[in-house]
């Protein structure tokens, strides 16, 4: 219940900041739990996410310093996140995710990068998919890169690629799991493509520009 009041009141928030907001292939987004992947570009590109994948609930990792904050730690139980120590993940990051997408009507978003300046593609997102049995689906995210940004009212887009299905029979070995990350890659790419072909992603942090999608 929580959930679903944060995201009508996230969903209002949006609309009165930018009201533009378009969302792509939506049909291809699968009847059971998966798991939402995507290049990280900005703070608020999960949000988006989860509001173009609704009525679908989603879990999602927080860094652990988050919780340490009564108030907020509250706020992020009851919206589905977990904690998380990025610097020295532990089995915690990969069972609580399968356990949830297996026992629970919600499925996850996670970005592989890791961080929004991140360049290097992380593969726990393809360990969690086989364990749970769920499939991976990648979504891009284009438009404003700032909160400020998103007052000018330029659109904002989420477009859906195909699910990428783990063979659960399958060792998860170096090959096998690159050729995954690969596929996400590849339909990062072929999204941001399908939005808008002259796409370049701006790292606003440091004003560097990446090719179509960030890795």
């Amino acid at each position: 219940m929580f959930y679903t009041f944060i995201r009508v009141v996230a969903r209002v928030i949006v609309f009165l900041i930018n009201g533009h907001s378009i969302y792509l292939n939506k049909e291809k987004l699968p009847k059971g739990n998966y798991i939402l992947v995507g290049p990280h570009r900005t703070w608020f590109d999960m949000i988006y996410f989860a509001l173009a994948a609704a009525p679908k609930p989603f879990s999602f990792m927080a860094k652990e310093e988050l919780f340490k904050n009564p108030v907020l730690r509250f706020i992020l139980k009851h919206a589905n996140a977990f904690p998380v120590d990025r610097a020295h993940p532990g089995p915690s990051a990969i069972k609580t995710p399968v356990r949830w997408l297996r026992q629970r009507d919600i499925s996850l978003i996670m970005f592989p990068s890791g961080t929004r300046h991140s360049q290097e593609m992380k593969g726990g997102v393809t360990l969690i998919a086989k364990l749970a049995g769920v499939p991976i689906v990648p979504a891009v995210y284009q438009g404003p890169l700032t909160f400020k940004q998103l007052f000018s009212r330029k659109a904002v887009t989420i477009a859906f690629g195909e699910p990428i299905t783990v063979d659960r029979k399958t060792k998860m070995t170096d090959e096998y799991q690159t050729s995954l990350l690969d596929q996400m890659e590849q339909q990062f790419q072929q999204l941001d493509q399908q939005i808008d072909p002259n796409f370049k992603y701006i790292d606003v942090s440091g004003k560097k520009e990446n090719n179509s999608s960030q890795k």
